[in-house]
């Protein structure tokens, strides 16, 4: 059964496995501000390979943990201090994004060809984890970004193979604080992400210096410009300030379109309203199934290479996703669950796999 699972954790999009072909490897980050002060953080998943069984989990508190190594459940173990909500893929113990009870969120992005793992060293076993298990570790046992940072070096964070690839990771707290981590030849390093947005390779500091290339970028319309005398050239309709702007499905390109979206969405009052405008952003974000597939290769048993979103509310504790199967936006409410009560739980995203249909009916 471990070799089971280990097998399975090389199949993960977000966490793991490097294919030659780089198939559907996207996930995009984005995060915004109400006016209230409200701090809301969201992103996509996707894997266009396979279906990735992701079910919501429920984690309480004193739950008793033991992490996977490459050689099996033999890592680390600890017992959660915090009770946390999130969306796992493959394996309920692999978190993918979540929100814990003091308003803690992380999430693990593929970063493929860029991370560095140190090497697994099975002495290490007693303090080692997984990259795919890192989120439910963070989200159990810390409040703050600071108490991420003292406590990262006691561990020993490990790829779930050597045919695996890597990841990094984004976490934010209430204050609007939020850092991405990224490891380099064996060392986890922090970045303060003040632009609230992340996606997958390259590395963070390199996208923050590609946005360069778009400074001529600008929301509105461009005015017209005269060419000669007799000929002015004029935008074709509305928009045209933002002609140029990377449309592609690549990290690089997302990470633009994300930053610029982000930084020209309206600022709502509410939390609730900013909570829809980052679902209404990553609208933007769906990949088509067939987009990174050669013609006739794409698997017709999914309606979405972009499986899941989520979008976090961290002062209301709420946390909301919406499927590729259904786009309901639906909700859990932390601030409902006593999590020194609750069981450990998970549970299928969608009850029923179908897009909802509302029929309208004419009077005569």
């Amino acid at each position: 059964m471990k070799n089971i699972i280990l097998k399975s954790a090389a199949a993960i999009l977000c966490a793991g496995l490097m294919s030659a072909s780089f198939q559907s490897q996207a996930c995009t980050g984005i995060s915004l501000t109400a006016k209230d002060g409200s701090n809301v953080l969201a992103r996509t998943c996707e894997w266009g390979g396979s279906d990735l069984a992701s079910r919501y989990v429920i984690v309480p508190r004193n739950a008793q943990t033991v992490s996977l190594t490459p050689s099996g459940q033999n890592g680390l173990e600890y017992v959660t201090k915090y009770g946390y909500v999130g969306i796992s893929v493959t394996q309920d113990s692999f978190v993918t994004e979540g929100l814990n009870e003091t308003g803690l969120s992380a999430g693990l992005f593929f970063f493929p060809g860029y991370g560095q793992y140190e090497q697994y060293d099975s002495t290490a076993d007693a303090s080692t984890i997984v990259d795919v298990e890192l989120v439910g570790w963070i989200l159990g046992n810390f409040s703050t970004v600071d108490e991420v940072k003292a406590a990262i070096s006691s561990i020993h964070i490990v790829a779930t193979s050597p045919q695996a690839g890597t990841a990094h990771w984004r976490i934010a707290e209430p204050s609007g604080r939020q850092v991405v981590m990224e490891i380099t030849g064996g060392v986890p390093h922090f970045f303060e992400n003040r632009l609230g947005v992340l996606t997958n390779s390259p590395g963070f500091e390199w996208q923050m210096t590609n946005l360069n290339n778009y400074v001529n970028l600008f929301p509105g319309q461009a005015q017209p410009q005269k060419l000669t005398s007799e000929v002015t050239l004029a935008q074709f309709g509305a928009g045209a300030g933002f002609l140029g702007i990377p449309g592609d499905v690549t990290p690089p390109s997302r990470f633009v379109r994300a930053a610029f979206y982000k930084a020209t969405a309206p600022q709502y009052g509410t939390s609730i309203e900013t909570v829809m405008e980052t679902f209404q952003i990553l609208n933007n974000f769906d990949i088509p199934i067939g987009v990174e597939h050669k013609a006739g290769e794409a698997p017709s048993v999914l309606p979405s290479a972009t499986q899941w979103t989520t979008s976090a509310d961290l002062s209301a504790l709420r946390f909301y996703y919406r499927t590729a199967w259904n786009s309901t936006i639906r909700c859990i409410d932390l601030s409902e669950i006593d999590f020194a009560k609750v069981s450990r739980q998970s549970h299928p995203l969608d009850d029923v796999r179908q897009q909802p249909v509302q029929m309208i009916r004419i009077r005569k």
